[in-house]
């Protein structure tokens, strides 16, 4: 099966919130745990069986391409009893019409045993684990609702993927605190033996709410102030710098990180591969517990909900013109600083909801992170571009790692 980490190369994707955002742990940065406030009034958030077959029936439908890739998402995915994606494999073999099926699922790793492991297997389904590093860098913020760290239950989870022969990688968050150490932080994840990373900034803002748990809606509320947990632009540069310097010298072609892959796409004129560095997005929408779609899962906002599957099909939502609007603004909406700059075509304004910054001459929409992100793009030019000629001739792009150590390229 393909990593997650493939191109998007189906026109229509919703990722399904199967526990809405229940979670078994309570994370100090997570953004989705607020989303429960949308849905007061209702106190089971769970996906039915009816809903579920029905979307399923209309997700695999909707389709134009011959494989189908389900992604299961939280909240914490696992807290749905093994049954209900036994259920869901059921559904897709029903409604599959000869197409080819794949599912991914994103959990914290905390409530992993043999009989999931031994699902995941069997059915070749590929797992996302979330964690933040070694031990110190994790539990400074992936605790549980009462307080206590969660890295040995992740570990014993990786571990029992591991032990049964489960695709599996990472993501991990990058924030104030663990982007001080990393190479620490990588070679924690080549020691696990960890071969594919994506490696997320997290940077939020939190409205001056009595319980300071509510985020920020993208580019709105003027009186939202940052996150303490949020990666700095010069952090995040740093950061990434660092592991790139690392990553070229031994290890291109055995470590897939997922930021250096998208860079290169890019570099070459390829889809990236991430919706975050594409030129445009709103090809992936998420569906909540009880069939609402949003035009994002950063975009789980009332004013970007776009209808609710039993009301509405899924093709009607996401081909709307209102989330082709969505999509095309990330591209027509950057700031005139952005479109001057040498390195638009590598990073194409990245995450709208992180365009919060002005320019140096005032402009509104400047992403956040874009310092960092353009250290990176200077730094990692001569590398990319001869990668480039490489695969442009037929040739390995692990061949740069010959090529710095004869000192062909040099910048360390």
């Amino acid at each position: 099966m393909s990593s997650t980490f493939a191109p998007f190369a189906r026109p229509l994707y919703i990722m399904v919130k199967s526990v809405g955002s229940v979670c078994n742990l309570a994370c100090d940065y997570c953004y989705y745990l607020e989303k429960s406030n949308l849905y007061k009034d209702t106190s089971n958030h769970i996906l039915s069986d009816e809903l579920l077959e029905k979307f399923i029936k209309e997700y695999i439908e909707s389709q134009t391409m011959p494989e189908v890739l389900f992604t299961w998402h939280g909240g914490e995915t696992l807290m749905r009893p093994l049954s209900f994606y036994q259920k869901a494999m059921e559904l897709q073999k029903k409604y599959a019409g000869g197409r080819r099926i794949d599912n991914c699922i994103q959990t914290n790793g905390t409530l992993l045993n043999d009989a999931w492991c031994e699902f995941f297997k069997q059915n070749n389904w590929l797992v996302g684990i979330s964690i933040d590093g070694p031990q110190e860098f994790h539990d400074e913020y992936r605790k549980n609702k009462q307080g206590l760290p969660s890295f040995v239950k992740v570990m014993r989870g990786i571990n029992l993927l591991k032990k049964h022969g489960v695709e599996w990688n990472a993501l991990a968050v990058v924030n104030d605190f663990n982007a001080d150490y990393p190479l620490d932080f990588y070679n924690f994840f080549k020691e696990i033996g960890c071969k594919y990373i994506q490696f997320t900034p997290i940077v939020e803002r939190i409205l001056n709410h009595n319980d300071g748990r509510h985020l920020a809606t993208v580019q709105a509320n003027e009186s939202a102030k940052l996150a303490d947990f949020s990666v700095s632009p010069k952090q995040w540069g740093n950061f990434i710098c660092t592991i790139f310097d690392e990553w070229i010298k031994e290890d291109v072609g055995s470590v897939f990180i997922q930021l250096f892959d998208a860079t290169l796409a890019n570099w070459i004129g390829e889809q990236p591969g991430v919706c975050t560095m594409a030129k445009t997005c709103g090809h992936a929408g998420v569906m909540e517990f009880n069939g609402d779609v949003y035009s994002c899962d950063h975009y789980v906002f009332p004013e970007y909900k776009l209808g609710n599957i039993h009301s509405k099909s899924l093709v009607e939502m996401m081909y709307s013109e209102r989330q082709q609007k969505f999509g095309q603004d990330k591209f027509t909406k950057l700031p005139s600083q952005c479109k001057s700059c040498d390195y638009l075509f590598a990073c194409n304004g990245e995450c709208p909801k992180n365009r919060f910054a002005r320019t140096k001459d005032g402009e509104p929409g400047l992403n956040y992170l874009c310092q960092g992100y353009y250290q990176f793009f200077d730094h990692v030019a001569p590398y990319m571009d001869f990668m480039k000629k490489e695969l442009l001739n037929k040739r390995a792009p692990s061949n740069v790692m010959d090529a710095v150590r004869n000192g062909e390229i040099s910048k360390f």
